[in-house]
């Protein structure tokens, strides 16, 4: 199982200096290529402040610009927000300007305040039609002359410019929590992004057992790589776990908040939403949220990957993001990096060594 980290400028508070914000996200960008991170994921977001990232593909450009090998992924370009012929180019541009790192992430989308902003108020669960006519065309723009018409999107005979560094194209990944994404993605041959949000660790294993029916569904298909997100933090002592609860508990009531569009946002700031409001309130039980997200010292870390690993997950995912101070990000990718990755790469080698007799 290889490392990722998700991540995008956030401010929680006004009075926040954005050029912080920026020296602060672009530091732990260079950390995570330092340490041997495999992917840094960011969103495509629009006018909400702690989530400040209105172009994804801006941002690993940016990234690209200051790091050596990491991959640099779009934790997901949102469908119903794009053109065919500008998706193309833009990401075709980004692959080059990176030296051919891009890993090109999809999704529907999430969030229906956006929604109500950014696709005329279509209801968000209607976005994996768009997707599912977006992405089909963007990969035939980049293989070149193309003409559309679609239920969405018609266009002439046109190309993407520039096609992308890589050959066939970058990596394509889909964000899927539902069957039917998890089919169609696997069936068109797409990697799998999914997160089990704040759920107990018994969703990781409904997740994976939807990403096996899937690829077991099509045999005649190369199998994908299969990418799981949760919100992170690594400490050093057992009990240090309150912080990181309490910000990921009002995390998750904003997120409710522009989910089920339910609450206000004030100049992009979004409320807190009460928590008689919220969906699934277990989930929001201190010692539950500690216990189900990535939470806790490098050996109860490694406990819990261990999860993730037998689901059949290829990359885990940190997600840092959740205004979790600067030094908790820090010590959270230096703990990771120092005593959780060895573990997984030594348990590689091992399986590497086993299958080689087994074959011998």
């Amino acid at each position: 199982m290889k490392f990722s980290i998700a991540l995008h400028m956030e401010r929680f508070s006004p009075d926040v200096d954005m050029r912080e914000v920026v020296s602060d996200t672009l530091e732990i960008a260079r950390i995570a290529d330092a340490g041997g991170f495999e992917t840094i994921w960011t969103a495509e977001h629009h006018t909400i402040e702690f989530t400040i990232a209105p172009n994804p593909f801006q941002m690993l450009t940016w990234w690209g610009a200051h790091t050596e090998r990491i991959r640099l992924g779009s934790a997901t370009v949102v469908a119903p927000y794009w053109t065919p012929i500008r998706l193309a180019g833009e990401a075709a541009l980004c692959d080059h300007l990176t030296g051919g790192r891009l890993e090109f992430g999809i999704a529907r989308g999430a969030y229906q305040y956006e929604f109500d902003r950014m696709a005329g108020g279509m209801p968000q669960e209607q976005g994996g039609a768009y997707m599912q006519e977006l992405l089909p065309a963007v990969q035939k723009l980049w293989a070149g002359d193309y003409a559309h018409e679609g239920k969405y999107y018609n266009f002439p005979l046109a190309t993407s410019v520039p096609k992308p560094r890589q050959q066939l194209n970058p990596p394509i990944w889909v964000a899927a929590r539902d069957p039917g994404t998890f089919d169609w993605a696997v069936r068109n041959g797409y990697n799998i992004l999914s997160t089990p949000l704040s759920a107990p660790p018994a969703e990781v294993g409904v997740l994976g057992e939807k990403f096996r029916k899937a690829t077991s569904d099509h045999p005649n298909v190369p199998k994908p790589r299969f990418m799981m997100l949760r919100r992170a933090c690594v400490y050093e002592k057992a009990g240090d776990w309150e912080l990181p609860v309490k910000l990921s508990a009002a995390y998750g009531r904003s997120f409710e908040n522009l989910f089920r569009n339910i609450g206000t946002v004030v100049n992009g700031f979004p409320e807190n939403v009460p928590m008689e409001t919220v969906v699934n309130r277990a989930d929001y039980d201190p010692e539950a949220i500690r216990d189900n997200l990535l939470f806790g010292t490098p050996d109860e870390v490694i406990e819990k990957l261990m999860i993730y690993e037998a689901a059949g997950v290829d990359q885990f995912c940190l997600g840092l993001a959740f205004n979790l101070p600067q030094e908790l990000k820090r010590k959270t990718l230096e703990l990771f990096v120092k005593e959780v990755m060895p573990v997984f790469a030594a348990r590689e080698r091992d399986a590497a060594h086993e299958r080689a007799k087994a074959t011998a």
